[in-house]
């Protein structure tokens, strides 16, 4: 098989974010297992960087055993693209002129679009991630015939718009995350001529954790739910934390809160001594804590994986997550991993629930972690991609 080309707005090996972390995993464990692979992207360094300026040198470099080749951006007239993107996020529909601005006027790089034109017959396939940004939209349409979407579709406007939905109607084929991201997609694109598979994220199912490590180091000795992730209201934490504040009020225990990741947010006075916000710890601490917990509680209402959640179980602990994700409750159902919620008593219910029951909540974790090493590790979900690339083949 000729190599993989694999495009994204931007690559680096400290860029935070689902689709990125996800890229570069699944590129390192397909180089790892004999395929060779290449990126193609921009010279712009990451998502929240301005989209006119090249951070990066174009050209080819090796990091970390990668072959990353970078192009320059073009300039991007970015008050136009800020005027439709407003009208989306606050869930408006655009004219066809609008969408035409929303994705000229975005990331873009005619240098790799040449480039994908002139060097297509070097690549057995282009896989592009995520859906929404100029380089998958552009690149797709130079090839379809050999063009894969990893697209990490939410339910959100942008799905909507006409020129994703003409545009990947017509790829050859569609990798999803979860289930529910299949589910969602069928009644919108007309997707009949394209191969899909759900295959999900890799994981390293082989941690290790140490609850006597996590209290030497922390102190913590009381039950505690562990949140982790950013602290951002797009991650619906701020409910999160009126739900256990109006737990602590209601309930007469010792439940602690501990968080863990970026971001700040606000504590009520009345719970701040029973809130533990720790900020950025190194993996292994992330380990630790989440191992030590009651439970893990993810109540994002949009999400298209859950890595913490996957760690949560491979930890051995249930998770608690928001009945309006489809994904995630979708997960802690077909894993019979944990319980979801959807209003303050159904919370309370459930944290009592894992709380006064140690027996259910531990099998509940080993569920889960049985669901992630057969569903998720890392061999598994090569062989499924490599066995859906050969597929497209013939």
């Amino acid at each position: 098989m000729k190599k993989l080309g694999f495009v994204i707005p931007w690559y680096g090996e400290k860029i935070p974010g689902g689709a990125e972390m996800e890229l570069r995993s699944l590129v390192h464990h397909l180089l790892d297992a004999g395929v060779d692979c290449e990126v193609l992207t921009t010279c712009v360094k990451e998502f929240t960087a301005d989209w006119n300026e090249n951070f990066h040198r174009p050209g080819l470099t090796e990091e970390t055993g990668v072959p990353v080749r970078r192009f320059k951006v073009r300039k991007r007239d970015a008050a136009a693209f800020d005027g439709v993107n407003i009208k989306l996020m606050n869930g408006s529909m655009l004219t066809k002129d609008e969408e035409q601005i929303f994705i000229h006027e975005m990331v873009n790089s005619d240098d790799l679009y040449t480039y994908m034109r002139e060097h297509q017959e070097e690549y057995a396939l282009f896989i592009f991630i995520p859906y929404m940004f100029g380089p998958t939209w552009y690149g797709s349409q130079i090839c379809p015939e050999k063009s894969v979407l990893i697209p990490c579709f939410h339910d959100e406007a942008y799905i909507y718009m006409k020129i994703f939905r003409e545009a990947y109607s017509k790829v050859a084929g569609i990798v999803y995350n979860a289930q529910p991201e299949y589910d969602l997609m069928q009644p919108i694109y007309n997707l009949k001529n394209v191969h899909q598979k759900v295959i999900g994220v890799g994981m390293n199912t082989n941690i290790t954790y140490s609850r006597e490590r996590f209290l030497e180091k922390y102190k913590i000795t009381s039950p505690f739910i562990v949140y982790a992730g950013r602290k951002d209201e797009g991650k619906n934490i701020n409910t999160l934390i009126r739900y256990f504040a109006r737990y602590k009020e209601r309930m007469n225990n010792d439940m602690q809160l501990v968080l863990i990741g970026g971001g700040k947010v606000k504590i009520p006075d009345a719970v701040k001594k029973d809130v533990h916000d720790l900020g950025f710890v190194d993996i292994q601490d992330k380990y630790d804590i989440t191992a030590s917990a009651t439970l893990m509680c993810q109540p994002s209402k949009n999400e298209s994986f859950s890595i913490v959640i996957m760690e949560s179980w491979l930890c051995h602990r249930p998770v608690l997550v928001h009945e309006a994700c489809q994904v995630t409750r979708h997960f802690a159902q077909d894993s019979n991993g944990g319980l979801y919620f959807g209003s303050y008593p159904e919370f309370e219910a459930c944290v009592n629930y894992i709380l006064g029951h140690p027996d259910e909540a531990r099998q509940m974790g080993d569920n889960g972690c049985r669901y992630v090493k057969e569903n998720f590790d890392w061999d598994v979900v090569i062989r499924k991609y490599k066995d859906f690339f050969e597929e497209i083949l013939g």
